[in-house]
């Protein structure tokens, strides 16, 4: 299939993309890597009027590492996988990067792109939040910081103006925090089924493919806390969970699925740190 007829603008400034975004009113879309929406242009599940090419956009493909760690929207996957400076100050970042679609794809995308479009079955939004970092975006009236718990509101929905871009997502760096990842998709590389990110000291326990959001398990996180045991700390986290029924499993096989990913992203995690 072909996509339906839309202007395009290759922007150079990210006042451009702003202003362009502007003046489409809500019927734009922002092409970075394209492996997510272009697809959904093939298949007429996106219909822009315009579309903002924002690969030419100097400035939004940069790592900057210091006090905390600052990586650009148009950083590709494969490149921030490929960073010895991103393992070594957000080791949690490169762990599910490896579980990020395949080479190929990695290769184009973007971190941006990932975040922007808020796919529930996605391993970044999920990491951002377990990190508590920011997503930082530009607009008419200037530059703002989002944290990740207000940034994702839905599936494939975020609190991102029609008239904003998303710049750089900054985080904190992991330090000393042992972490665990842990996915279940029919075969690698494909969307997660459900999977759970873990950090200690303090905990934080968020779970992805089982909601429309990331959800984040905040009684769990206090019984790891206090040092419950991980299956404890995961029934805690999968109790109340009501994923959506598909093709590829019902709801209860999710939360069954969820349950086991948390206890061993736990078990990882308590092994990293010891």
């Amino acid at each position: 299939m072909k996509p339906p007829p839309f202007e395009y603008v290759p922007a150079a400034t990210v006042d451009e993309v702003v202003a362009a975004l502007a003046a489409a009113g809500g019927d734009a879309k922002v092409l970075a890597g394209g492996q997510s929406l272009v697809p959904m242009l093939n298949m007429r599940l996106a219909r822009p009027a315009v579309l903002v090419d924002v690969n030419r956009v100097s400035g939004l493909d940069g790592v900057e590492i210091d006090g905390a760690v600052r990586l650009g929207a148009l950083v590709r996957q494969a490149d921030a996988l490929d960073s010895e400076e991103v393992r070594s100050a957000a080791p949690l970042v490169s762990a599910a990067l490896e579980h990020v679609a395949h080479p190929a794809i990695r290769s184009r995308g973007t971190l941006g792109g990932s975040l922007a479009h808020a796919d529930p079955a996605a391993e970044l939004p999920a990491v951002v939040t377990a990190l508590d970092g920011e997503v930082v975006v530009a607009g008419p009236g200037g530059e703002r910081s989002i944290p990740a718990a207000d940034f994702f509101t839905g599936p494939f929905t975020t609190s991102l103006a029609h008239d904003e871009l998303l710049t750089a997502v900054v985080l904190p760096r992991q330090g000393r925090r042992a972490h665990g990842f842990a996915e279940l998709s029919r075969r690698r590389g494909d969307f997660a089924l459900a999977g759970a990110v873990v950090l200690l000291d303090p905990a934080r326990v968020v779970l992805f493919g089982v909601g429309g959001a990331p959800v984040r398990a905040t009684e769990a996180e206090a019984a790891l806390d206090g040092g419950a045991a991980a299956g404890e700390a995961a029934d805690l986290a999968t109790r109340d969970l009501e994923p959506v029924s598909d093709v590829h499993g019902d709801s209860a096989y999710r939360r069954r699925a969820a349950n086991v990913l948390v206890r061993r992203a736990i078990e990882q995690a308590r092994g990293a740190g010891a």
